[in-house]
């Protein structure tokens, strides 16, 4: 077998005779007549067809060949003999053209005695030569690392990986068309930022040279979206990046796509109506299903009614009904005992919330609203008015994660400065005082939620890593 490094210095050969031949192996445009999957939706018999396509597969019979070429949309069968097309074009195909090459062929429908429907080749130009050869062990290949380091020869070889990206792509189109149906508008706020909000999270830090002024990369939009409510924008959205210095895991990735939305005069009970329509109408239509079967068999049932629990119930529920009445010490020691982490210095409800996070939350695959979170955890959301240690929040769980937060936004300028500077343990200078300043000249009452998208996604492909669902997720440097 002709190693790697001989078969690349073999095409620069080819490339090289083919510029003396006075052949582009890099030809320009292409008037293709249609898309491969519109031909064999349409598989008229003799009418001429103008396609493009990578070579895939090749089939030498000497005075003809056959051969498979491949679109984004699929793949069909090629012709080519040297009665039926001229002969330096018959050499150019025979010599100088290898799999992987994009070429672009016209020629006649026709379907062989096997009753392939095929093209029989009449002209070929080639489009772009292949340096490098595709792999020819790529099926075999089971390294999910290798596959996303090379994302291109996933494309190119995996076609439920395609189908996986082009869902993702239907379900944000979806998204916008549901927001944008209920008078909601889509808006831009800034990816750099002076300060970091909006969600307690690390984040990147870069310099602005002409500004001389230090920026984050943002963790999340919502401070600016709600200055947006307060300048009398009612209903707002944005499909935004967000990037979070943090770990990489089968759920994280530093950089995500997030959907936040805000409605003033709404509430968390307004987002959970929003959340749930939402999803069920973005499923319907791109799956045609509610029913989703994930990677390990296990179903997803998204059908209406979802499940409501308060936060302090299913704890107990989960994990005993004596959670709460026990003392600190012995909670510490119980959530140890359940094999969950936390560090040593956590207050009680932290503690309380990665039990929630690492035992509970994993078993929810069917979605949930958990609702009424202590006050502590969400410093951005409204009191909640019969028990204050509480907020008006949930937490939306499906497929085993937290697909969206929502609250019942806090407009009370005092109360969220106090919950701010508790947040920073005092140091002023770690809060955002324009925003601060922004709730001061009045701001609706609102219902705010954030989707994460990349979650989303996965859930509805059924996919296990959040690595399959993102085109070019953020890997270690190869050693």
């Amino acid at each position: 077998m002709e190693s790697g490094h001989n078969l690349i210095r073999q095409r620069l050969e080819k490339r090289s005779k083919l510029l003396e031949k006075k052949i582009n192996p890099y030809g320009g445009w292409f008037d293709v007549s249609e898309p491969i999957v519109a031909v064999r939706e349409n598989p008229d018999l003799a009418r001429e067809v103008r396609l493009a396509g990578r070579l895939m597969s090749h089939r030498d019979m000497g005075g003809s060949m056959f051969a498979d070429i491949k679109d984004s949309t699929g793949k069909i069968q090629i012709y080519v003999h040297k009665k039926t097309i001229a002969e330096e074009q018959f050499d150019l195909f025979k010599h100088f053209i290898d799999l992987g090459d994009i070429i672009g062929v016209t020629g006649k429908l026709f379907t062989t005695h096997a009753g392939e429907l095929t093209v029989r080749v009449e002209r070929i130009t080639l489009l772009s030569k292949a340096i490098r050869p595709l792999p020819k062990e790529w099926y075999g290949i089971k390294d999910g690392e290798i596959r996303v380091r090379q994302r291109y020869l996933d494309l190119i070889f995996n076609d439920v990986v395609r189908d996986t990206f082009r869902t993702r792509s239907r379900v944000i189109s979806e998204i916008r068309r549901f927001l944008d149906g209920r008078g909601f508008m889509e808006v831009e706020t800034p990816m750099m930022q002076p300060m970091a909000g909006g969600a307690a999270a690390k984040p990147f830090q870069t310099h602005h040279d002409a500004l001389g002024m230090d920026l984050f990369l943002r963790v999340a939009p919502e401070l600016y979206l709600k200055r947006l409510l307060v300048g009398g924008f009612e209903r707002v959205y944005e499909l935004n990046r967000s990037f979070r210095n943090e770990g990489i895991s089968r759920k994280h990735n530093p950089e995500f796509t997030m959907l936040e939305v805000y409605q003033a005069y709404g509430d968390y009970e307004t987002m959970m109506e929003l959340a749930q329509n939402m999803v069920t109408t973005v499923a319907q239509n791109v799956l045609g299903r509610l029913i989703i079967k994930r990677y390990d068999g296990e179903e997803i049932d998204l059908k209406l009614p979802w499940r409501r629990v308060v936060y302090r119930e299913i704890i107990e529920e989960r994990i005993g009904k004596d959670w709460f009445k026990i003392t600190q010490e012995e909670r510490r020691a119980r959530a140890t005992q359940l094999g969950v982490e936390f560090p040593p210095n956590s207050p009680d409800y932290e503690v309380t919330n990665a039990v929630f996070e690492k035992i509970i939350e994993p078993s929810l695959l069917n979605p949930t609203f958990v609702t009424h979170l202590p006050s502590d955890l969400v410093v951005l959301a409204k009191p909640n008015r019969e028990d204050p240690s509480v907020v008006d929040v949930f937490e939306l769980v499906v497929n085993g994660q937290e697909l969206a937060p929502a609250y019942s936004e806090l407009n009370d300028p005092v109360l969220q400065r106090e919950r701010l500077l508790h947040q920073a343990s005092g140091h002023a200078e770690k809060i955002d005082k324009d925003f601060l300043a922004a709730l001061e000249h009045g701001m609706p009452p609102a219902g705010g939620m954030g989707i994460g998208i990349d979650r989303l996604v996965m859930m509805l492909t059924g996919v296990e890593s959040i690595r399959d669902v993102i085109l070019f997720p953020q890997l270690r440097p190869q050693t």
